[in-house]
């Protein structure tokens, strides 16, 4: 799972440099969805301007924690959620170590965009927010992390 989040984060990411103008929208549903070149900085949401190199660190730490605990999950659920994440971490660190400015600042690219003034975005971001918010779901439901042997 992990290598196809990777593999279709990095394939969108490079048409989106290929075909797209930066800040430029083109409507594919309208206002509902649409495409803008972004090249970002920050973390998740536009977080912490300048910081880049934190998260450069942060994201290594948490695909480490991910590659050590996703093989110790027991369940077909929570392995596709490891991977699914894992993917996600990945797809974004790929753009901070080798996009400008260079390691360790590199700039994710960044091409999905929706209404209501929400920041612009890409798979890796949805790997990640989709696979956080079912793991709290499911905790807040009682399972386990990992399942059960």
């Amino acid at each position: 799972m992990a290598v196809a989040v990777i593999f279709i984060d990095q394939l969108t990411k490079f048409l989106a440099l290929e075909f797209l103008t930066i800040f430029e929208y083109v409507p594919v549903l309208g206002d509902l969805l649409g495409w803008r070149l972004a090249f970002n900085d920050r973390a998740a949401f536009s977080l912490g301007g300048g910081s880049t190199w934190i998260f450069t660190l942060t994201s290594t730490i948490a695909m480490l924690l991910l590659i050590y605990f996703v093989p110790r999950f027991h369940t077909r659920g929570w392995l596709l959620l490891g991977g699914t994440a894992l993917g996600g971490v990945v797809g974004n660190l790929i753009d901070r170590i080798t996009k400008s400015p260079g390691f360790p600042n590199g700039h994710v690219v960044d091409f999905i965009q929706i209404p209501f003034n929400f920041p612009v975005f890409n798979i890796a971001d949805m790997a990640i927010s989709i696979s956080a918010f079912l793991v709290v779901v499911r905790v807040i439901r009682g399972d386990k992390i990992g399942g059960n042997k």
